[in-house]
């Protein structure tokens, strides 16, 4: 793994937060405010389209249609705009924005999602605005992000400060629910990551006893299967020498050892499925589990679907043994497998380089005369598309607009959100660029 390239930069980020604790912002950066402001309406209009456009992950045209939007706004400030087709994968496909800026220049890798869990058989499907704020399938998650990206990026344009600026963006169409093989669906944001110097993720701000809050990491999303096998028999006989317990208790005994040896800091788990009879099946996608037996009949097959989620890589094989080892220790006459999806999201650990990206964003907080974004617990904060690059590039979540509800009927965003996030973001990125 290559060296990060703001770990040095902690203490001298740290420093200038106290000594001077009154800057001004430069003549480009109060350019990029302005702008900002004036373009407001503009940016709720563009929002509103998007809304509009139903782009759940598995509406394909959608999704393209999406993208193309984008397209229609990047290609103008100087991007090379590609359309990177996925329907190998089985699904849309992603957009990816380059421009190359100045030699020397800090790379900077911007994320976002083009998709909602919004289908176009939902029928939460319209954008609808009451003063500053609005309703709409993905308002904030995430198309409120990608507005955020074109408000900063046609602001730096605006003060002269984009020229200069090198930028790769990946806008995802399948971030709500990834294809498969994984490692095809994220090959090109992974070789991203490998190339930036900084990434900055979109999806949507955090807020805490309202305050803005900053965010350095998220959690990883593994998923698992448990078959338990067990001899199946007459009711009347089970707990004995030749039938034992049957597959429903043995599964029974194992996810109770999992709820009382494997809690530690930052690790959730979670059981979503069970099922347990003389038949029981879970379908291909995983989703759905169906089970048939009798009350007089001891099950002979268990099964179980669940997920755990964790703060780094090292947590997730450390969880993984100790589940191993607990479903290795099977009850007489049973029998048990665990096994793991390939592809899962990985973690973002909240890393020295990611504090002091964090703390360079509260000097631009200072000088915009907003407050400092604290960290935020990284068990609030789910899995995302950033985590696939983290190994590699120092980054910042939650760049994109506030939302709530997020992921149901009545999801709303903080249209006001946008303009304070666009700001941080584009002077963000314009010190990233000209080195201050």
């Amino acid at each position: 793994m290559r060296i990060r390239a703001l770990m040095l930069c902690s203490s001298v980020a740290l420093a200038a937060l106290s000594s001077t604790a009154h800057a001004q912002l430069s003549a480009p950066e109060t350019n990029i405010v302005a702008t900002i402001d004036t373009e407001y309406e503009r940016s709720v209009a563009l929002l509103e389209r998007l809304v509009n456009q139903n782009s759940g992950t598995m509406n394909f045209a959608g999704v393209k249609t999406v993208g193309d939007m984008m397209r229609a706004e990047l290609e103008p400030l100087g991007f090379r705009v590609e359309w990177i087709d996925m329907a190998k994968a089985g699904r849309a496909g992603h957009l990816i924005a380059s421009k190359p800026g100045k030699k020397g220049a800090k790379k900077l890798l911007l994320i976002a999602h083009l998709d909602t869990v919004f289908e176009a058989d939902s029928p939460f499907q319209t954008f609808v605005r009451n003063g500053d704020e609005a309703m709409g399938p993905g308002a904030g998650d995430d198309k409120g992000g990608m507005v955020v990206i074109v408000s900063a990026l046609r602001a730096m344009k605006v003060a002269g400060t984009l020229k200069d600026a090198a930028i790769e963006i990946h806008m995802t169409g399948d971030e709500e629910d990834s294809g498969d093989p994984i490692e095809v669906t994220r090959a090109l944001l992974i070789a991203a990551g490998k190339t930036a110097d900084v990434a900055l993720d979109f999806e949507g701000l955090s807020i805490e006893n309202g305050k803005d809050m900053g965010v350095i990491s998220r959690r990883s999303s593994n998923s698992w299967k448990l078959e338990v096998l067990g001899v199946t028999g007459h009711s009347s006989l089970i707990f004995d020498s030749t039938y034992g317990d049957g597959a429903a208790f043995e599964l029974a005994r194992i996810l109770h050892r999992f709820r009382t040896e494997l809690p530690e800091p930052n690790l959730t788990f979670n059981v979503g499925l069970v099922a347990a009879g003389q038949e029981a099946s879970l379908d291909a996608d995983g989703v759905r589990i169906s089970a048939k037996g009798k009350t007089n009949i001891i099950p002979g097959i268990a099964l179980a679907r669940g997920d755990f989620r964790t703060l780094s890589e090292e947590q997730s094989a450390r969880v993984r043994k100790k589940m191993l080892a607990i479903v290795a220790m099977s009850a007489p006459k049973a029998s048990a497998k665990i096994t793991f999806d390939q592809g899962g999201y990985p973690a973002m650990a909240p890393t020295d380089g990611n504090k002091a990206l964090l703390a360079r964003l509260n000097i631009v907080n200072r000088d915009l005369g907003l407050s400092e974004q604290p960290l935020l617990d990284p068990l609030k904060r789910g899995a995302g598309d950033i985590s696939f690059v983290a190994n590699d590039v120092d980054g910042l979540v939650g760049l994109g607009a506030f939302s709530t509800g997020d992921h149901a009927p009545g999801e709303t965003v903080d249209l006001a959100s946008i303009k304070r996030q666009a700001k941080r973001a584009a002077i963000l990125m314009t010190r990233l660029t000209h080195g201050k």
